[in-house]
């Protein structure tokens, strides 16, 4: 990593240097996960990393760039979610599998990573251009290998032609991605943690092949 990290003011950081870097970066984020978004200071941040609000400044212009870089280094682990679809079955069990494992990561992955993607989502509804760019490259990872899926099983007649594979693949993502953010409310209507994964899976499987999953 040595001469690729740099300050503000273009200066390459040292390992010191890039270890009170990576040190802010853990305290934002933990700060984070505790405290409303607009609630951080840099003088707090600085304080939990043991170091000062200019030392802060010497690798961030503000906390909101600081975001950023946790939100980018996220997005980034986040194209691993295509994974999950890309080159998969969506024919019987194996196709209700795949639905299955993708609702479980998704949602595993929303929960890993909800504090910066509250901030994220955030953002991206007040238009900052920034974080609706970094959401969608999170939601364009799945969004495109189920619009791939989609297109290979309407190739193979396995799937009706007359629907837009985009469009079912977008709102399969919309939908997960609503779900997700949404976790901890379903209590509230009544539905349990055990009982949302089977049926959101089943949803995806329905978008996605247009039958009931096997049983």
């Amino acid at each position: 990593m040595t001469g690729q990290v740099r300050t503000v003011d273009g200066r390459v950081a040292g390992r010191r240097g890039q270890a009170t870097r990576q040190k802010l970066l853990e305290c934002l984020s933990e700060m984070l996960s505790t405290s409303p978004y607009r609630d951080v200071k840099v003088i707090d941040v600085a304080r939990m990393a043991g170091t000062s609000p200019a030392t802060f400044y010497q690798y961030f212009p503000d906390v909101e760039g600081a975001v950023l870089e946790i939100a980018d280094g996220m997005a980034r682990e986040g194209a691993a979610l295509k994974d999950l679809v890309a080159e998969k079955s969506w024919a019987g069990k194996s196709g209700y599998q795949t639905a299955e494992e993708l609702v479980e990561g998704f949602l595993n992955f929303w929960r890993d990573n909800e504090a910066i993607l509250r901030v994220v989502t955030l953002g991206s509804a007040e238009g900052d251009k920034r974080f609706f760019k970094i959401r969608m490259k999170i939601l364009n990872a799945v969004t495109n290998s189920l619009t791939d899926s989609l297109k290979a099983l309407q190739d193979t007649g396995k799937a009706d032609k007359s629907v837009s594979a985009p469009a079912v693949a977008g709102s399969l993502v919309a939908m997960l991605a609503a779900v997700a953010e949404h976790q901890k409310g379903f209590d509230s209507w009544g539905v349990k943690a055990k009982e949302l994964k089977p049926n959101l899976a089943l949803l995806v499987y329905l978008g996605m092949t247009g039958k009931k999953p096997p049983k």
